[in-house]
């Protein structure tokens, strides 16, 4: 069986175990994640590769090298998926790294070991903290969070499920770090785009060229007073959807600024509602949930916008007379890709014949934790069809093994020079 038959094969069988209609859903540290870890370790050993799990629950498959004290050049992606989500985000990073792995295997043995990292707990929309299965793995995440930290779907903790899967949240609350950043050549990372940029561009690959840095309030709320539609005037309402209306007209003026200005942001409020059990059409509602996502490549637009939106609340609260919690924030840092790793992937990709362009994240990437390490960094975008966290992700196999290739050939160069730097 070719690498690429392989790849084929495991992407169907990712579909097929993680089947809900109309997409796929592997939830962060359920079983589903975990079955897709097992097919990857199944491989792995058929193709004769090394293979471990740390106790946060990321798999490592090795294909080892002359030197195995020598700093290993990495690449990886993760396996979970949003609810209801396509195939591709996330997997075609881990598949592309085995088949970058059997193709390596089948020529002289590298210096050092090259490892591909199948990393758990990605999407947060299962877990409110980002990077969450990378970002364990440097030992980063807050002590506290294995209890703090609860699953979207089920109400329970971190801890619980990490326990359930087999795994140990102890590590967590130590601190304990599985990846030693000085112990790392470089990480590659392959995803689907998110966006229509290569789509429209008509390339198969895009190499990228910083990942987005984020502000992100995912239990914000507006308390209110809920009176009669109809017989409170308005200066005498405490009315939380104008409150929200208001907030949200506000924050695109500034986001319109700020894209006039040349800067770089996006802002999303996922999430805004009223409780249709407490609220109706003849009530003013007293009560209303929002989420907010910001993400900028520059740190100074971040620290922008944090600053105008706490003046925001302040003045909406003190005009409408509600109160605004924006709840816990998480932040992640902007992360430039290395630029040595970027021509490198150019030449990779000329060398293959590829054609690419450069483009900016705009979402979040595993990549991002180990740039913030100081870890050599950089990400190879893939064709997508019809954006991403949805079920009509499509990803031609075609524009795959373009990738892989690239990434392939790429590998091959870098670790016998010093081309991560």
């Amino acid at each position: 069986m070719s690498a690429f038959d392989r790849a084929k094969r495991l992407f169907a069988e990712l579909a097929e175990i993680s089947a809900d209609p109309p997409g796929v859903t592997r939830a962060s540290f359920g079983p589903l994640e975990s079955a897709a870890h097992d097919l990857i370790r199944r491989e792995a050993e058929h193709i004769g590769l090394e293979h471990r799990t740390d106790s946060i629950g990321n798999l490592y498959v090795t294909l080892p090298g002359q030197d195995r004290t020598a700093p290993v050049l990495m690449t990886g992606s993760h396996l979970d998926s949003v609810p209801h989500g396509g195939n591709y985000d996330g997997a075609a990073g881990v598949l592309a790294g085995l088949y970058m792995l059997e193709q390596l295997a089948q020529g002289p043995q590298p210096p050092c070991d090259i490892t591909l990292m199948a990393i758990r707990a990605e999407e947060m929309i299962w877990f409110p903290e980002h990077y969450l299965g990378s970002r364990a793995a440097f030992g980063l995440l807050p002590k506290d969070a294995p209890e703090r930290v609860k699953r979207s779907d089920t109400g329970r903790t971190l801890a619980d499920h990490m326990t359930e899967a087999g795994f140990d949240p102890q590590a967590i609350r130590d601190g304990k770090a599985h990846l030693d950043p000085r112990r790392i050549r470089a990480f590659v990372e392959v995803h689907i785009e998110q966006g229509p940029i290569l789509v429209e561009a008509r390339k198969p690959i895009g190499i990228v060229t910083g990942i987005r840095g984020n502000i992100r309030h995912r239990f914000a709320r507006i308390m209110g007073e809920t009176t009669h539609a109809g017989g409170v005037p308005r200066q005498g309402r405490r009315d939380t959807v104008m409150a929200g209306a208001e907030l949200v007209a506000t924050l695109e003026s500034w986001w319109l600024q700020t894209e006039n200005s040349g800067g770089d942001m996006v802002l999303t409020i996922g999430e805004f509602s009223t409780d249709p059990a407490q609220h109706g059409i003849t009530k003013v509602p007293g009560h209303l949930g929002f989420t907010l996502d910001m993400r900028s490549q520059d740190s100074n637009i971040l620290d922008q916008f944090d600053h105008f939106l706490q003046s925001t609340v302040a003045k909406i609260t003190a005009k409408r007379g509600v109160s605004i919690d924006l709840g816990p924030a998480t932040r992640a840092a902007p992360a430039p890709m290395t630029a040595a790793i970027q021509t490198g992937l150019i030449e990779a990709a000329r060398h293959y014949g590829v054609e690419q362009i450069s483009l900016p994240s705009g979402g979040g990437h595993d990549c991002a934790t180990f740039a913030e390490m100081g870890v050599a960094a950089g990400m190879l975008f893939i064709r997508n069809e019809n954006g991403s966290h949805n079920p009509d992700e499509y990803m031609a196999l075609e524009d795959f093994l373009c990738a892989a290739e690239v990434l392939t050939q790429w590998a091959r160069k870098a670790v016998w020079s010093k081309l991560w730097r």
